[in-house]
């Protein structure tokens, strides 16, 4: 099931097997903002740990905590129950004293600080992601796999959206194709919104899986469409970008179609590869424009910031690395190690890790 929703290894497959999140401490996210928090707003942003617990039920505790509504919380990004993360949350109480969010902290989330702002978390608002990983009972050459970590240091990995996007044994596509085989969306907005995020990913990693086939995931072909690391615009390539350094720097990147509404402004090789890779998809494009979708593109090849790594005992394996906000910490594993599950270890939340 793996293999069908991502696609191709860019470096030759897992050089052995180990086991993640045995335990939520295994699977550490600290979520990294990109902005600074002025002390005075309606809205209270509130940096909170939580494990076990995933972010909403997390934005429910605290709604109760503070006597509001669920729509009055809100937060950057959706972070998986088992593992222990650090994200931003805010609340909105224009006019209101600050409530005591003491009485949301248990076992499971924890309320370390809060500060007003004037505006309310959006998603997204996070620059990047910070991992620790550990990874248990690693079947591995010690040299092979060191070898590959240094590769991806250098060189980074295809950007696939991880299983986690498509639910238990692909379970959210089979829905989404079935809504948009009737052309109707759901009517829980939160259904609606999983949903189209799968069908948009799935499509993704169609292309990103062409592109990994064709050797040419991490190189900007003539009509590509370029974007940097941490920019969500794009420009055209011409012949003369085709050796623009930062593309070795690992700065800028070739990018793929989120499907949606609008024109393409690809062209040449690069188009017809996209084509190719979607035939057949027709309806779940049609769907997504019907949705009101615009078109997006996302950068092919994910940068590896801060990767390093060391060995906690023989056989556990700790990594630690900064990915940009949406990306899959598991795209990063998955050219390391087959990841054996674990009873713990489910496929059917809806991150962005």
């Amino acid at each position: 099931m793996s293999e069908a929703l991502l696609g191709p290894f860019a470096w030759g497959g897992p050089c052995g097997t180990a086991q993640l999140k045995v335990t939520p401490e295994d699977f550490q996210v600290d979520e990294v903002l990109a902005l600074s928090l002025t002390g005075q707003g309606e809205h209270i942003w509130l940096w909170v740990e939580k494990r076990g617990l995933n972010t909403e039920d997390a934005a429910r505790r605290l709604a109760k905590a503070a006597g509001l509504p669920l729509r009055a919380v809100s937060y950057a990004g959706l972070k998986d129950r088992q593992a222990l993360t650090r994200q931003w949350f805010s609340v909105h109480l224009p006019g209101k004293a600050e409530p005591d969010f003491g009485s949301a902290n248990n076992a499971q989330l924890t309320v370390l600080s809060q500060q007003r702002h004037n505006r309310k978390l959006q998603r997204g608002t996070h620059s990047a992601n910070r991992f620790i990983l550990t990874l248990r009972n690693v079947q591995a050459d010690g040299a092979a796999l060191d070898q590959r970590l240094e590769q991806i240091r250098q060189h980074g990995v295809p950007n696939y959206y991880g299983v986690q996007r498509f639910g238990h044994h692909g379970n959210n596509l089979v829905q989404a194709r079935e809504c948009a085989a009737e052309g109707m969306l759901p009517e829980a907005r939160n259904i609606r919104s999983r949903l189209l995020s799968t069908a948009r990913s799935y499509l993704f990693n169609k292309v990103l899986a062409a592109r990994v086939a064709a050797g040419s995931w991490n190189q900007a072909l003539e009509g590509d469409l370029l974007a940097f690391t941490t920019s969500r615009s794009f420009f055209p390539a011409t012949a003369a970008d085709l050796n623009d350094p930062r593309l070795a720097e690992l700065d800028l990147h070739p990018t793929a179609r989120l499907c949606g509404a609008g024109e393409q402004a690809i062209s040449g090789a690069p188009l017809a590869l996209e084509q190719s890779a979607l035939a057949g998809e027709e309806a779940l494009q049609d769907w997504l424009v019907k949705a009101g979708l615009q078109h997006e593109r996302r950068i092919m090849r994910l940068p590896i910031a801060a990767l390093a790594w060391h060995y906690l005992a023989p056989d556990q394996l700790q990594l630690n690395f900064v990915l940009p906000a949406g990306c899959f910490a598991t795209a990063v594993v998955r050219e390391l190690l087959d990841v054996a599950p674990t009873q713990a270890n489910g496929e059917h939340a809806h991150t962005d890790f």
